[in-house]
């Protein structure tokens, strides 16, 4: 290179070969793997800074709006029930999830109050249901099988910056055919996914003492802590979205202590800032086409409503640290999130 000192053209050469080999992650370089962690160089897609905040008014927020949080069990070709959809199903949703402008947070965020998504958004929380291997499975290679939905999802997020690629999988004692979690489990955790508690058998809770009952439920959380010493599980998903008795097991018990409990459901979830957000019954809408067996409760119907109903969904503001919402609404607010409230 003409110009160019042989001192300079060494420390070139040395800089480009340590970039050809690292990737930038969240502002800080990061090293590509071969142990089946590549998948971490979509980290930037989940966890980006959304844009500054917006003036509430100009994008009409409203974080006191409803949130649906979608359930799913399997993604296979041919369905056999209403529970199941096909791959091109789950694309198609997320589709028109991220055209309307929804991004996925976790349930454990949700529940938490930590929602960050960008000004004039809406969150979604995306679950899963049963750890069944065609939501996610890793091959020989350490990646995600092809065609589950795990792997569906990271596909779409190459094509569709705004989407993360964040999903909350509520397992059983064998998550996806893996004993124990043992790789999964860890998988799921390392690549910004989120493991919830659906009790060690699928249990009928309300069928249950309370010793069974704890059981089913601090068992199941014990397991998912084995297999990924950093795992802090703090949702469950209810088998067949019933309660065990006393309701409060639900989340409190002999090994675990929770911070929601989601039901089978059939409508939108009430903002996590209201008073009417009951952490013990969080509905939940099984995703679904417009048609066939309770079509009117699935997420074809629902989010046409949510559609024709824009102000009544959850929409953003754009900064994590305040709740804006139209002023007539601050009767809803809870009383815990009295000092974050911005009306306008």
């Amino acid at each position: 290179m003409e110009g160019v000192t042989p001192k300079l053209a060494s420390l070139v050469a040395v800089l480009f070969l340590l970039t050809a080999c690292t990737t930038v992650v969240d502002g800080q370089p990061h090293e590509q793997r071969g142990d089946g962690q590549e998948w971490a160089a979509f980290a930037p897609l989940r966890s980006a800074a959304p844009a500054a905040p917006a003036q509430p008014a100009a994008v009409r927020a409203n974080e006191l709006g409803r949130v649906p949080v979608l359930m799913y069990h399997r993604i296979v070709p041919e369905t056999e029930s209403v529970y199941d959809r096909t791959p091109e199903d789950f694309r198609a949703e997320l589709e028109r999830l991220d055209r309307e402008g929804y991004v996925p947070v976790s349930a454990a965020d949700f529940t938490a109050g930590r929602i960050d998504v960008p000004a004039g958004t809406h969150p979604v929380v995306l679950t899963f249901d049963d750890g069944d291997p065609s939501q996610f499975a890793l091959g020989p290679d350490g990646d995600p099988v092809p065609g589950t939905a795990v792997a569906i999802m990271l596909d779409f997020a190459r094509s569709h910056p705004r989407f993360r690629p964040v999903a909350t999988f509520y397992v059983n004692a064998e998550p996806f055919g893996d004993p124990g979690g043992a790789r999964t489990i860890p998988w799921l955790l390392a690549n910004g996914f989120d493991v919830g508690n659906h009790t060690k058998t699928h249990a009928n809770l309300r069928e249950a003492d309370e010793e069974t009952a704890q059981a089913e439920i601090g068992e199941l959380d014990a397991l998912i802590r084995r297999a990924a010493p950093q795992a802090n599980p703090t949702t469950i998903a209810l088998p067949f979205g019933i309660h065990p008795r006393p309701k409060e097991l639900a989340l409190q018990g002999n090994g675990y202590r929770y911070q929601g409990a989601f039901l089978v459901g059939s409508n939108p979830s009430a903002s996590p800032f209201t008073a009417d957000f009951d952490p013990l019954n969080i509905p939940r809408i099984r995703s679904q086409s417009a048609t066939g067996e309770e079509a009117e409760y699935g997420s074809a119907v629902w989010l046409d409503k949510l559609a024709q109903n824009a102000d009544s969904r959850y929409t953003s503001d754009g900064d994590p640290a305040r709740i804006s919402y139209p002023k007539s609404d601050t009767d809803e607010v809870a009383a815990k999130f009295r000092d974050q409230v911005n009306p306008y």
